[in-house]
């Protein structure tokens, strides 16, 4: 990832293209210790809407699994058009990650079971038997991501030497992630 912005991805050593296995553990390895995603549908009057959602501590095998109020406005827009974008980032580590993918609702009590901690009281006082629970789950299809190497203050260091080479010091490594669903 250089400094240089509209580098070319064909050129540039720090971009990847990755699918499969290989992908599935990027995604995997950039969401360790993301707690917040941010979700993007798409509103009625064509605008994206965007509000937070808290990441559940699973594997990544190709889905992203949250628990929202059946009765929200994102479920309204998801259940209108499907494609989501989620984006994740982590400052501390330089980490940024936008997932696209669709989205389905439904209200499967075994996954709401599976899904839910104490921290969820908040939204559903109820507690998991909540009749206002939903999941939604977002197969996801692609990514793309940017992740700065080192320290922060290494990373500073290497801004700066990208500033005086006109963008050929590498500070980190960016990439497209193309994930394939069987189903």
């Amino acid at each position: 990832m250089s400094v240089q912005s509209g580098t070319d991805k064909a050129t540039d050593n720090d971009f990847h293209e990755l699918s499969g296995e290989q992908g599935l553990k990027k995604i995997a390895e950039l969401l360790k210790g993301i707690h917040i995603a941010m979700i993007n549908t798409v509103a009625s009057d064509g605008s994206i809407s965007s509000r937070p959602m808290a990441v559940q501590d699973k594997t990544f095998a190709g889905q992203l699994w949250f628990l929202t109020r059946v009765t929200s406005e994102k479920v309204d827009e998801i259940q209108q058009d499907q494609h989501v974008t989620l984006t994740l980032t982590d400052t501390s580590d330089a980490k940024y990650l936008v997932l696209k993918g669709r989205a389905t609702v439904n209200q499967d009590r075994a996954k709401i079971s599976e899904l839910w901690n104490s921290m969820y009281k908040a939204w559903f006082p109820k507690g998991e038997s909540d009749p206002e629970i939903a999941v939604l789950r977002v197969n996801v299809t692609e990514a793309e991501y940017w992740q700065a190497s080192s320290s922060s203050l290494v990373r500073g260091a290497k801004y700066l030497a990208a500033a005086v080479t006109g963008g050929k010091t590498s500070i980190g490594e960016a990439g497209h992630v193309l994930v394939s669903h069987s189903s």
